[in-house]
């Protein structure tokens, strides 16, 4: 029974299986973690400075060292699930994370913080690379895309369902209590992740060949066709992660500032603007999967380029917020996109250290967002370095169009 529901998609038409269904909400969930627990840290520092008497620079440490713990995950933990399996090393992945964030809420300390924090982003680096890898070899080709842009749509569910329930729940139970409350999406992906079994395609890849750790990545670099492949997505993974992190860490701050919005305007216009985000993540999925992945991309990377540079003339309140939407929605709308041509471009033995190696790099580089476009603003204006940001949706088209090969509808290998 469970060979038959595993049954590789792509080789039955477009038949969309149960396992398949499994697969993606294990997958989505399991990165809906990564947002939540991001943005719930973002709102607890104050509350966890004051108790623990840390200096801002401390603070500001814990949200560093959890992403570089991220990074470090991911590169690791791709490659272990090329070898090992993707279930596994996800369950693997979501225990680590699970045991290392509850234990934050017992820290007496900035040091045994740190440590928790940073094990705990180790954790939660595999997330994005294997969840699509495993997505993507359950789902047939003609809706690898969207699939991808759906385990996409994790990260904006965590984040939305982190701004929900952080006003009611923070003043009540503080930061100890919230870092326990970060534990239940990790439980309810390991359940769901109990029931699910390795994809057929990679269980006949390993017994062919089961391939070593430096196979998996220097496949990403075995001839000068994937090597393409490789700077280009290392780019577009790097532009949208710096555009993300760019725009979303520094908008509130400066809606506050400059236009007076307070706490319930400045979550309003979070809130739209990450949903958006979503829309664009889901209509992208779709729009690659019918017209191809280069169009899209290209499509998207216009749009972006348009809307920062029409974001950084507005100075209407009521208008910022409709606009920040729709710029949200060409500026992170691709994410979905990065998984799909990852899936497609790599073989099976190397599918989820692509994503990733990649992914967590772009997003390495995304780091850096917020400390260029603080610097731009401390040194001009915060206008200029939102218009600046178009520059970098530039980059990404040429990337598109010189490195990325189109490859809708292709059987992965």
């Amino acid at each position: 029974m469970d060979a038959q529901l595993n049954t590789a998609p792509g080789s039955s038409g477009d038949v969309v299986t149960p396992y398949a269904w499994k697969a993606l909400w294990g997958s989505a969930i399991g990165y809906a973690m990564d947002g939540f627990d991001l943005l719930i840290l973002g709102f607890m520092l104050a509350g966890i400075s004051a108790d623990l008497h840390l200096a801002p620079g401390q603070a500001g440490a814990l949200v560093t060292w959890t992403l570089v713990g991220a990074v470090c995950g991911g590169i690791v933990f791709g490659t272990l699930s090329d070898h090992y399996g993707r279930v596994r090393v996800l369950t693997w992945s979501i225990l680590l994370f699970a045991v290392f964030t509850g234990l934050c809420a017992f820290a007496q300390g900035y040091w045994d913080l740190l440590i928790y924090r940073t094990i705990a982003g180790v954790g939660l680096g595999g997330e994005f690379g294997i969840g699509m890898a495993l997505a993507a070899e359950a789902w047939p080709p003609s809706q690898r895309a969207r699939v991808s842009s759906y385990v996409a749509l994790g990260w904006q569910a965590g984040v939305l369902l982190a701004a929900i329930v952080i006003p009611f729940l923070l003043p009540h139970i503080g930061w100890r209590g919230m870092f326990l409350v970060g534990i239940f999406p990790a439980v309810v992906a390991w359940a769901i992740r109990r029931h699910l079994h390795e994809p057929d395609l990679f269980v006949k890849t390993v017994k062919a060949h089961r391939p070593q750790f430096s196979q998996s990545y220097g496949m990403l670099v075995k001839d000068a066709r994937t090597t393409r492949t490789s700077i280009g997505m290392f780019i577009l993974c790097s532009v949208q992660n710096f555009g993300y992190y760019g725009i979303m860490i520094w908008m509130p701050s400066y809606l506050a500032k400059s236009q007076g919005f307070g706490l319930t305007k400045s979550a309003v216009w979070t809130g739209a603007t990450i949903i958006g985000m979503a829309l664009g993540i889901w209509l992208f999925g779709h729009l690659a999967d019918r017209i191809g992945r280069k169009p899209s991309f290209i499509l998207y990377q216009l749009g972006a380029i348009v809307m920062v540079l029409y974001y950084s003339q507005l100075t209407d309140p009521a208008t910022m917020l409709w606009a920040g939407a729709l710029m949200g929605f060409f500026v992170n709308g691709m994410l979905g996109g990065n998984g799909a041509v990852m899936s497609e471009a790599y073989p099976t033995e190397a599918r989820a250290t692509a994503q990733n190696v990649l992914f967590n790099l772009g997003r390495a580089v995304g780091g850096f967002g917020p400390l260029v476009v603080g610097a731009i603003a401390a040194a001009y204006s915060f206008h200029v370095a939102i218009a600046l940001l178009a520059s970098i949706y530039v980059l990404d088209m040429l990337a598109t169009l010189f490195l990325i090969p189109e490859l809708k509808g292709a059987e992965l290998k």
